[in-house]
This record gives C-alpha cells, structure tokens and sequence, in this order.
C-alpha cells in the first residue's frame, strides 16, 4: 500500500509502442559492437522510427552537413502527438480537421462494413477512442485480418468531421501499420463487459480497459497534486527508508526481511538449516543486517527525524503492512478539486458507471465545512442513534468502518469528519498523551464511502513520557535508540499525518474494492505479477 505523510514543526501551540514479447536486438551485441554490425541490428528499429516521424520536417541544411561530417547526430526529443492532445481541448478538436495526424495504439474494436471498416484505437493518453476509418484503398489494408482487439498500430491520415453521433472527429486513413498482433481467440479481453475479479485475475493487461485506464490516470493526477501541493506549500520531500528495524506502530504486523532462508533449494532452506542459538532461537547476528529487520508499515517516525533538522517535510512512498484482511478498503480538498477540474472525462466515466452522483459528492466535500467531534462525543452520537451495529460500540474500543461511514455519511450528510482526542490504549506509543491521562492528540479524518482517510497526531516530544509509554507496551527501547534521542538533543513540539494513498484514489474514483486501486494488488494467498 502507498502511503503519503507529512510532519510539520508546531511553531506555537499544539515510449515506444511495442508489440508481443520478443528478443531485445540489442540483447547479443558485444561489449563495444562495430558499426557495421550495429548499424544491421538496429536497421528494423530505424525503419519503424522513420515511419513514425515521418510527418516531422527536414533538419536544416547546415544541421545536415554537421551531422553527415560527424556521423549519424543523435535527434532532439520530440513528444509525439497524443489522442488526449487532438480531443482535449475546449474546442473538443475542431481546429485538427483538415490536419495530418498519426495515431499510435491498441484496437478496441474492429467493425468490418461493405465498403469501409471503423478501427477504433486507443492509446492510454484519454478515455476516447480515435475512431479510424480504412477503405480497401488504404495502405496496409491486406493486414485487415491482423487488425483485431489488442493488436498494437500506426494509423496515419487526415483528421475529419464525424459523420455518426457518437463522436465528433474520426481519422481517415491513408496507411495502416499493424505493429504486434493479437490472437483473438486467446486474447482474455474482449468487447464484452468482465467482471473486477477476473480482471485482477489478468492484471497485466487490465489497464487497457476502460475502467483501469481511468483509475491509472486519476491515480497519477492525485500523486502530482500530492507533490504540488507540499510543494508548492514550502515542505521537503523526504525519502523514508523500505527496510526498518523498529515497529512504528506497534502492532507486530509487519514482514521480514531476511536472506537465512535460501532459495538454493527447492521450497528453500530446511528450518534445520537456519542458524539459531544455544536456546534454538533464530541467530539474527549470521543475518544481512546482524538484526530482525522488516519491511516498513510507515516512514512517518523517520520523517520526524528531518523535520527536526528542516521543519517541514514529507514523504511519499511504499509501505507494507502483514495484516491478514480481505476487507475492501484495507490494503481534501486540494486533492478532489485537482482531479474534477484535471480529469473531467475520467470522472465523468466514474459518474455513469462506477457511482452515481460521485462528482456531485466530491463537490460537497469541496464546498461544505468539516465537521471537529471528540472521540467522546462520536460515542455518544452513536450510541444515541440507536443503530444496531455489527461491531459493538463502546468508550475504549477502535471505530470500525460501519461507524465511521455512519458518522460522516448520515449523522453528517456527507461532510468530511474530524475525530480527535482517542483513548491511549487504542493509538500508536509516539502520540502525545492529553492532560487527562487518558487520551492522546489524535485525529483521524472520516470521508463519505471510505471512512478514514487520514489518521495524524501530536507527537510526543517529552522523553520522560515516551519512555514511559514503551515500557508500558513492552517494545524494545534499544530498537528505537535514534528516535529517543531526537527528544534527548533539542526537542520541539511537532506533529504530522499520514494519508493512505489508496484510499484517496478509491474515495475519488468511487471503485468499491481498494485492490482496484493499485496497479497490482499484493493480498493474502498471492503475489502475482
């Protein structure tokens, strides 16, 4: 699961277009080829490069003598032109009709007519589709039997005003290329609609599909928005390390890292054959790292390490958490105005046909106030409300999904929910214990569909209570030498949040499960792709 978090100082107060796997032509080349052999590997290469740019305009005279005296020049990077770029703007297109225009991409669908056949070709850069239409007098048409759904080409021609409804522009081709093939009575996905399971059956190839493309593009909109808003706000991007040899939360459920199990074997080493002490446990010193090692379920202890020297920081990266859930959400403002106003073709597809009314319930978040409860108080509002829950409600215990949902969904209509001040047994040891000795400085932010989104604190940043408090958890103090000693060397008030990256893109694309989220999804019992 990606997670992004940042911590703050408190300053008062608490491409190329391939086709089917082949051989690399450069993978049997010498250390140092010759010209002449590199320049015959390279020739197939060269050929479709040609076909590719073959719209672009000569280099100037003296750029060519230049380079024809010195060898082949390498040309500057040119980005070529998108489907995104042709239907994106205000004018939906108008202003290409009558242009030159080469289209690299994927069939959707290939519908044969009498006397003209509609390609449609997609290449990731938008929802649309660029509807192509060939005759029997377009250039490659004897491919036509190649040109089937998941097949890769190059489509060139001239750009037109539709003559059918459903789309405005439409390529008439003057050349078709079929760059790799695709065996259609093998290929897993068809015009049909397939349901999300077996999708993540064929995660490799489910980007092509209307939903996934879209999930892909509103997922990167969110990850830009991340980086521009700490960016743009003055906070340093702090890279937090994998691999960790301390709990930061606690809980134990974390994976280890370790190369005592050998894979030399098949199924790996005999539990005999890993090292152990004279009282059989595990002998961590004949380990990589002489130490338990894990992968981290959070980099925010470590952020706290920089924000000590920097003040405002942030990281954005991989976390890993070994908890056994098949729950659909385990694995803001800035956030949903980018994507409404950056990604208005992809939400409108959410719109239609993953939930309706989505864009109208991100506008809500936008435009109406947070709501700030106590702990104390959501208790009470849900025992008050009467609700038969499934999981019981009581002062002490975590809030579940249900409750948080109902807080934010009914007690509140839809309006995001801040809950602060949660009991101290239920919340991590590095959070700030209240005055009550009862509670800590905790928050967590609730949304309509997803729950929590955020969960952030104050930090604790007495070493007198921190100690306290691992000793209390019975967690290693040693484990956490470098963190005690931040309090010990110029301590300051500092607080900071995380936020669960895939419950961002789950929450504003409205896909119910959170392993659709993910490009691909690590779950208990797999690990493919």
């Amino acid at each position: 699961m990606a997670a992004a978090a940042a911590t703050r100082l408190l300053r008062l107060a608490p491409r190329r277009l391939q086709g089917p796997p082949r051989a690399c032509p450069f993978a049997a080349l010498p250390l140092h080829p010759t010209p002449a052999r590199l320049a015959a590997t390279t020739s197939r290469w060269r050929r479709f490069c040609a076909a590719t740019q073959a719209s672009a305009p000569p280099p100037p005279p003296a750029a060519a003598a230049a380079a024809a005296a010195s060898g082949e020049a390498v040309g500057e990077f040119r980005r070529r032109t998108r489907v995104a770029d042709v239907k994106g703007g205000e004018d939906e297109g108008a202003a290409w009709v009558g242009k030159q225009l080469a289209v690299r991409g994927w069939v959707r669908t290939c519908r044969a007519q009498r006397t003209v056949t509609f390609v449609e070709v997609n290449d990731g850069s938008c929802l649309s589709n660029m509807q192509c239409v060939l005759t029997p007098d377009t250039e490659g048409y004897d491919q036509i039997d190649s040109i089937t759904t998941g097949a890769s080409v190059l489509v060139e021609g001239v750009i037109a005003s539709s003559q059918g409804g459903k789309q405005k522009l439409e390529l008439k081709v003057s050349k078709i290329s079929v760059i790799g093939e695709s065996d259609p009575t093998s290929f897993p996905i068809q015009k049909k609609r397939a349901s999300r399971e077996f999708l993540r059956t064929v995660a490799h190839l489910r980007p092509r599909t209307n939903t996934f493309g879209a999930v892909a593009r509103v997922r990167n909109a969110l990850a830009y928005a991340t980086h521009k808003f700490f960016q743009d706000n003055g906070f340093v991007w702090v890279a937090s390390p994998i691999i960790t040899a301390s709990d930061c939360e606690g809980a134990g459920e974390q994976f280890y890292v370790t190369t005592l199990i050998s894979n030399s074997a098949e199924g790996g080493s005999l539990v005999k054959d890993i090292p152990s002490t004279k009282d059989g446990r595990v002998d961590w010193s004949q380990d990589f790292f002489c130490k338990p090692a894990f992968l981290t379920v959070s980099g925010q202890l470590n952020g706290e390490t920089y924000a000590t020297a920097l003040s405002d920081v942030y990281t954005f990266g991989p976390t890993f958490r070994a908890e056994n859930s098949n729950t659909s959400r385990h694995l803001a403002e800035f956030w949903v105005k980018y994507v409404l106003e950056n990604c208005k073709e992809d939400m409108d597809f959410f719109n239609t046909w993953i939930e309706k009314g989505i864009i109208d319930r991100l506008n809500d978040v936008v435009e109406k106030n947070f709501v700030h409860l106590s702990y104390s108080d959501a208790i009470e509002l849900l025992v008050g409300s009467k609700k038969k829950f499934e999981f019981p409600v009581k002062w002490g215990l975590d809030l579940q999904s249900e409750h948080e949902r109902y807080i934010t969904e009914v007690a509140f209509g839809g309006r995001p929910v801040i809950i602060r001040d949660y009991p101290k047994e239920i919340k991590a040891f590095y959070m700030r214990e209240n005055d009550d000795g009862k509670t800590v400085a905790a928050m967590d932010l609730l949304v309509p569909r997803v729950g929590e989104l955020i969960g952030g604190s104050q930090r604790e940043e007495r070493l007198d209570y921190l100690e306290a408090r691992l000793d209390e958890l019975n967690l290693n103090k040693d484990s956490y030498w470098w963190y005690l000693d931040l309090r010990r060397y110029g301590s300051v008030p500092h607080a900071g949040f995380g936020l669960g990256f895939e419950r961002l893109v789950q929450f504003a694309t409205g896909m119910d499960n959170i392993r659709d989220t993910i490009p691909f999804p690590r779950v208990p019992g797999s690990a493919e792709f």
